[in-house]
């Protein structure tokens, strides 16, 4: 993968734009990680997957750890449904957030600054629901200062489908100058399937990186690195 250098500017240029939450705002990537270990642990089932591989399957479609789950514990999805277990998960998922210690992905601070300092319209689009970005937002405030939030609630299916960022054109407005910053393939997908100029932002050494042709999108290992 080659990174295209630019300085932080260039961004400016685009408008609206459009970050996604998870991974890219703030470091809540690990708690969705030991949510599903804890519950499979609960259920009596083994976990077998340290975080890159996890993360290599979450981050690529939105069924991948469906799939993955069910040939590991066939026992187990014979018994409740994925919506049953996802629910679980969710609660889970949920409690670790009450607990605190959340924090900003960096560069957040200085990128959205820059976006708002220029009065860009720009938006949150998040598989996240209201409820986990309430959550997140009472305990970083900054969060606060974005105006538009496309929750999981809005739209019908989730990313690399692009109906959440179709509703958020609806709710931001569209141009031809729209810009999207993601941290898995499945919402560059989603941006792409809205026609948003996508940006990948995540480590160098992410297994997904792989997946992606040299010189073929525009790519950062951080937020940072726009500055």
């Amino acid at each position: 993968m080659s990174v295209i250098v630019v300085t932080m500017h260039w961004i400016l240029e685009y408008s609206p734009i459009f970050f996604d939450f998870d991974g890219l705002l703030v470091n809540t990537e690990h708690l969705h990680y030991n949510a599903y270990k804890s519950l499979l642990e609960g259920h009596g089932v083994s976990f077998p997957w340290d975080y890159p591989t996890f993360a290599a399957v979450a981050q690529k479609s939105s069924t991948g750890l469906c799939k993955i789950i069910t040939a590991h514990s066939p026992e187990l999805l014979a018994s409740r449904s994925w919506d049953e277990l996802y629910g679980e998960k969710k609660a889970i998922y949920e409690k670790f957030l009450e607990e605190g210690g959340l924090e900003l992905m960096a560069g957040v601070e200085e990128v959205l600054g820059a976006v708002q300092a220029a009065e860009i319209p720009h938006a949150v689009v998040t598989n996240s629901t209201l409820k986990q970005i309430s959550l997140i937002r009472e305990q970083l405030p900054l969060l606060k200062t974005i105006p538009h939030w496309i929750t999981r609630e809005e739209y019908k299916n989730p990313k690399p489908s692009p109906d959440a960022y179709l509703k958020a054109i609806e709710v931001v407005g569209s141009s031809d100058r729209m810009l999207g910053f993601e941290d898995a393939l499945k919402g560059i997908h989603a941006l792409e399937g809205a026609s948003i100029t996508p940006v990948l932002v995540c480590s160098e050494k992410h297994p997904q990186m792989e997946e992606v042709p040299k010189g073929s999108l525009r790519y950062y290992p951080s937020l940072t690195d726009l500055l």
